[in-house]
Formats: structure tokens, C-alpha cells, sequence
């Protein structure tokens, strides 16, 4: 046998060819994710077809319902996140109502009480990269697992769906409601602000 120079006449073991083979596969899969960070409407729009087939499987199969409701509560979940502040104003200010009532001195509200003060934008607790990243890799294990009978628990899918809707309505009336008590709004669509213009 002769030995390979490069590998100093040691040859590979298994497992670091396995090894090797994986950080390869996972440096091309991250490769592909950075080739579609910019592209935040395709991106969008191919997640979209990958929910519309997922849904039309569960519709012409009549199967897989908990897979699906499973689906939809983990979106629902993200969706949220995406909704919520970093920094939530509530929590701040339970923080600060404990710190008076343990004796501390009460600080300044950590948010903008006027038009004259610091701007600070909206800083979502769930980046939209990550939202859409972790979407697409529900979307895909949800349709990997409606290949197998195994997920295909029967139940009367009705209920399921009153359960979501109900589920839906009551998390983001709450949502809507933190939003207005809070005064902030997640998006930024039609809002352009000119700074150092006259008032």
C-alpha cells in the first residue's frame, strides 16, 4: 500500500470523513441561505407555495389533521414573536413598579413619553429572517410528515379548526390591544419619517 503524502500515511477514520462530509453539507446549506437573505419577497412567496401544497395535501388526502393543527399553533407562535417587542413595555414596567415598592428610586420610563424625545425603532423579538426560516422548516417537517401513516391520527377535524379560530381570535385581540395601550406599530409599511426637516 502506499501511503498519501498529504495525509502524512495516516488515513481517514470514519468518522472524520463523516464529519468532514457534514461541516461541507452545512457550509453549502448556509451558502444558500446567505444567497437568499436579500430576496425577502421571493423568500415569502416560495414559503407561501410550500404552505398552499402542504394545504392541499391535507385537503385531498382528508388526513393528517393534528399535523396540520400542529402546524398552524407553531406559525401562529411565530407570528406573534414577530409582533411582540424585544424589549417588552410591560414587563419593564412591572420591573419598575417592583424596584419602588422594594424602596429604589423610580427611573425614567425607558420609553419615548413625548414627541421631543429619542427615537427609538421598533426592535422585533423574532427577526423576519428567523420568522421566515423557521416557517419554511415547519412547512417542510409538516409535509415530510404527512408521507407517513404513522402522524395520520384520526380525529373529528372540526373541533380543531373552532379550537385555532378561537385560539387566533383571542391572542391577537390581545396583541392589538398591548399594541395600542403601548402605542407601537410592528410595521413600518407607508411610514416614512424625514429627520432634521422643520415641524
Amino acid at each position: 500500500m502506499m501511503s498519501d503524502a498529504s495525509t502524512g500515511g495516516v488515513e481517514p477514520s470514519p468518522i472524520q470523513n463523516v464529519t468532514a462530509q457534514y461541516t461541507k453539507l452545512k457550509r453549502q446549506y448556509q451558502q444558500l441561505l446567505d444567497r437568499w437573505t436579500p430576496h425577502v419577497l421571493h423568500r415569502w412567496l416560495a414559503t407561501s407555495c410550500l404552505v398552499a401544497i402542504f394545504m392541499l395535501r391535507i385537503i385531498f388526502t382528508q388526513g393528517w389533521y393534528i399535523v396540520c393543527y400542529a402546524h398552524a399553533i407553531y406559525l401562529l407562535n411565530l407570528l406573534l414573536a414577530f409582533l411582540q417587542p424585544k424589549f417588552d413595555p410591560s414587563l419593564q414596567e412591572d420591573l419598575l413598579a417592583d424596584e419602588i415598592e422594594g424602596g429604589g428610586e423610580a427611573e425614567a420610563s425607558p420609553l419615548p413619553s413625548q414627541r421631543d424625545d429619542e427615537f427609538r425603532p421598533f426592535v422585533r423579538r423574532l427577526p423576519e429572517w428567523q420568522f421566515w426560516l423557521s416557517s419554511t422548516r415547519a412547512t417542510v417537517v409538516s409535509l415530510f410528515c404527512t408521507t407517513s401513516e404513522v402522524f395520520n391520527v384520526p380525529v373529528y377535524w372540526p373541533i380543531l379548526v373552532i379550537y385555532f379560530l378561537v385560539l387566533l381570535t383571542l391572542t391577537m385581540r390581545r396583541q392589538i390591544q398591548h399594541m395600542i395601550k403601548y402605542k407601537y406599530v410592528p410595521f413600518d409599511i407607508g411610514r416614512k419619517t424625514r429627520y432634521g426637516g422643520a415641524k
